[in-house]
């Protein structure tokens, strides 16, 4: 049986995301769709002194865009996400540990595409600080002809997936019957219950971004996450 999930790319995901990943066996970037504004796929929230604060990409505001297509013309955010990152957590236990990690993306490299990016960090913390060996794969590869629902079936079907893992906010649009009938098993992410970690500034808040448990439990982070 060959386990997969899509999902569209987002900033610097919480650890949910990573999660999915690293209960799969192959994880596809679902970046051929619309882009929407003021979502997770540009922005996301850190911890800080005053509460989470949003972290967002300038991408404007135009919605007619595929999430793949959305050009980065001002990259003045990537030094200014960074100072703020460096600002929040540079008392956090690991935040020396993994700092020239974080630089090399947001200094020393210029990101003209957010999929690009998104991708890019996303596959690089999966490896590098979480150790998961999951396979990824981009769903442009597949030419995909159909809508919504029946997209994501086909995706499926042409990736050879057959059981199918899903976040719950999916449950909005497709079903169980839906991939029944094409003999695929699937599972529904659960994200209660997730232990509390040594986060600085009270009070716990679990809905930031991964970076926050890396800084605060370092290679410990994969303890933290629930799928083995």
């Amino acid at each position: 049986m060959k386990k997969g999930a899509i999902l569209q790319s987002n900033y610097i995901p919480w650890k949910g995301y990573f999660d999915i990943i690293r209960k799969v066996d192959v994880f596809i970037f679902y970046d051929d769709v619309q882009y929407t504004k003021r979502d997770w796929r540009s922005r996301n929230k850190i911890k800080t002194s005053v509460g989470a604060q949003w972290l967002t990409i300038p991408c404007g505001s135009d919605e007619r865009r595929l999430i793949c297509d959305v050009v980065l013309n001002d990259t003045t955010w990537q030094k200014q996400h960074w100072q703020r990152i460096e600002h929040s957590y540079k008392k956090a236990p690991f935040f020396n540990q993994y700092k020239p990690f974080f630089e090399e993306i947001y200094l020393n490299q210029q990101w003209s595409n957010l999929s690009d990016f998104n991708q890019f960090v996303i596959k690089k913390i999966s490896k590098e600080l979480l150790g998961i060996n999951t396979k990824f794969e981009d769903s442009r590869v597949y030419n995909l002809q159909h809508r919504k629902g029946e997209r994501i079936i086909e995706l499926l079907l042409k990736a050879g997936i057959d059981y199918y893992v899903s976040g719950p906010a999916a449950k909005d649009y497709i079903t169980d019957e839906t991939f029944h009938k094409e003999n695929i098993a699937i599972e529904w992410m659960d994200y209660s219950d997730y232990p509390e970690y040594n986060q600085l500034y009270p009070p716990f808040d679990h809905y930031v971004s991964i970076i926050d448990l890396i800084f605060n439990e370092g290679s410990n982070a994969i303890n933290y996450m629930k799928s083995i």
